[in-house]
């Protein structure tokens, strides 16, 4: 058995990021650029006001107060969309809505709150210094500035800020294309009849979502029987996908069938069994051109490997690190644990935050790696390094988020 932390650097050393290409900015939501967002024009492209009011040259009513305000003269109105066209010249104002072009002559802004007006004119009951309530041009982004670098996930925001920016197309990573392939005669698709030895398949399905949310495109070939043909026939499905999922073996033990009938067709194994629990049984190689990602047939067993490898993987394939580098790393231990074997440990637990503001992990009870209930329920894994002696509640611990970045696992 190899470490997970070796078996991690072999398995992601055989990935890079997918090729570019091209989408409308509606549909970028989720992608990852693959070249950095520039803005198209000056925003804004002209100075703005900041405010509901008057626009005034700032000189002319330098000693306003509300007991002796100034009155200007009301020459026009400058709304968005429909910018006052003439000149304010001395004694004259403008009246003015927020992010409307400033006249040109004006310098500043007084808020409505501040000014009595007629259809003559405007009596302004405060001073104000040049450029107040006043967005220049460029205030926020000027023409040429990179907005939004290479690498980023891009987020509703980001999306808002490329449209202001008038960008309508934008280069992004192909989404990774990965083909999953339930393994047993012992499983059948939910809503399928049942066999007296038959459950429901749920890795798969657990796949195939995991993969979308991570940017990812499922191909969901079904479910291979105990024979080598069938093995075989369904994995030519991956043909062209950039990923070959398999989880689950036969009833020789873990894997015996997929990796004998895919060996016996080519396939290189670079990893097999990792001292991890749970998810020992492992591997990692390659079905001719495409790269093959063996996962255990528990339940819970396959939902850890998926966060500690297929995650990374699809991660790297859009452009991105393994790791997202966001959300908690370390929690408080809500409970004792005993020393740890020769194998390191994911201990699905929950997250509250404390009086203190620190967050406690509590491990559930039960940590079979079948409780798919328990898993659905978990916030993190706690990490148990190979021989790590026992911890005591309180203990400072590693933990792994189970969600985090923009999309949700």
């Amino acid at each position: 058995m190899i470490s997970v932390a070796e078996a991690r650097t072999r398995i992601l050393a055989g990935f890079a990021a997918l090729p570019a290409e091209t989408v409308a900015l509606p549909d970028a939501l989720g992608r990852v650029l693959a070249e950095p967002v520039t803005a198209r024009l000056t925003q804004p492209p002209f100075d703005a006001a900041a405010m509901d009011g008057w626009a005034v040259r700032a000189a002319d009513i330098a000693g306003a107060t509300s007991d002796q305000p100034v009155p200007l003269r009301r020459i026009g109105e400058s709304a968005a969309g429909h910018a006052f066209s003439g000149q304010l010249g001395v004694g004259e104002a403008v009246r003015i809505f927020t992010g409307a072009p400033l006249p040109a002559g004006a310098d500043a802004v007084v808020m409505q709150e501040d000014c009595t007006a007629d259809d003559a004119s405007v009596r302004i009951g405060r001073a104000v210094v040049a450029g107040r309530f006043v967005r220049p041009a460029g205030f926020d982004f000027s023409q040429g500035r990179e907005l939004l670098p290479k690498g980023r996930r891009l987020t509703a925001r980001d999306i808002a800020l490329a449209a202001g920016a008038n960008v309508p197309w934008l280069s992004v990573h192909r989404r990774p294309r990965v083909a999953v392939l339930a393994t047993g005669d012992e499983i059948a698709m939910p809503g399928d009849p049942l066999g007296p030895s038959q459950i429901v398949s749920t890795n798969a399905l657990g796949l195939c979502a995991l993969v979308a949310t991570q940017g990812g495109v499922a191909h969901n070939l079904g479910i291979a029987r105990d024979t080598a043909d069938s093995v075989a026939a369904m994995a030519a499905g991956a043909a062209g996908c950039d990923l070959l999922v398999t989880t689950g073996g036969a009833a020789q033990g873990d894997y015996d069938l997929v990796r004998d009938v895919l060996a016996d067709r080519g396939v290189s194994l670079d990893v097999h069994s990792i001292a991890m629990r749970p998810g020992k049984a492992l591997m990692f190689g390659h079905a001719g051109t495409v790269p093959l990602l063996g996962l255990p047939g528990n339940p819970v067993s396959t939902g850890v490997t998926a966060v500690l490898f297929l995650r990374p993987i699809l991660r790297v394939l859009q452009g991105l690190a393994p790791d997202d580098g966001e959300g908690p790393r370390r929690a408080r231990l809500g409970t004792a644990l005993k020393a740890n074997d020769r194998r390191e440990d994911y201990i699905r637990a929950t997250l509250a935050t404390g009086d203190d503001g620190i967050l406690t992990a509590m491990p559930f009870d039960r940590q079979d790696s079948a409780i798919t209930s328990l898993y659905a329920q978990a916030d993190c894994l706690i990490v148990r390094p190979p021989q790590a002696p026992a911890a005591e509640p309180g203990a400072l611990v590693e933990i792994v988020p189970l969600s985090g970045g923009a999309l949700n696992l």
